[in-house]
């Protein structure tokens, strides 16, 4: 039987990035994260895939290019794992045509660290590191 929302499940399962350009996206994230996204097109859509396995139970998602896909600055935050230490990938945003918008600030002890940067698509996303 499937569970619902809890505790013991993710509360996020799938998220989508929106993209004006694919190919502009998936390099931006490539290269900031030093990772290869599998290009995929379905039900209209172009996608790239980040590194995900289904088999484990871990969230995956994808950048999305479509007529229902508008990227923007306001709205949702989604934040990416940019474990161990998210100024590593900090450190390539601008060089991949992205912006800082808010600098590696400490959450708390516990909840480690976060940033925020604007894609080059233009969307806010989020950071976030234990380190």
């Amino acid at each position: 039987m499937n569970q619902k929302m809890s505790a013991e499940t993710n509360a996020l399962n799938w998220f989508e990035i929106p993209a004006t350009d694919i190919n502009r996206a998936q390099k931006f994230y490539e290269s900031i994260f030093d990772i290869q996204m599998q290009p995929m097109e379905m039900m209209d859509m172009k996608m790239a895939m980040f590194p995900w396995s289904a088999e484990q139970g871990k969230v995956g998602g994808a950048l999305v290019q479509s007529s229902m896909h508008a990227p923007g600055m306001t709205g949702s935050i989604l934040y990416l794992n940019a474990n161990p230490d998210l100024q590593q990938t900090l450190n390539t945003v601008q060089k991949a045509n992205g912006k800082i918008l808010m600098p590696k600030t400490l959450i708390d002890e516990n909840s480690g660290y976060m940033a925020l940067i604007n894609d080059t698509e233009g969307n806010t996303i989020g950071l976030h590191s234990n380190g």
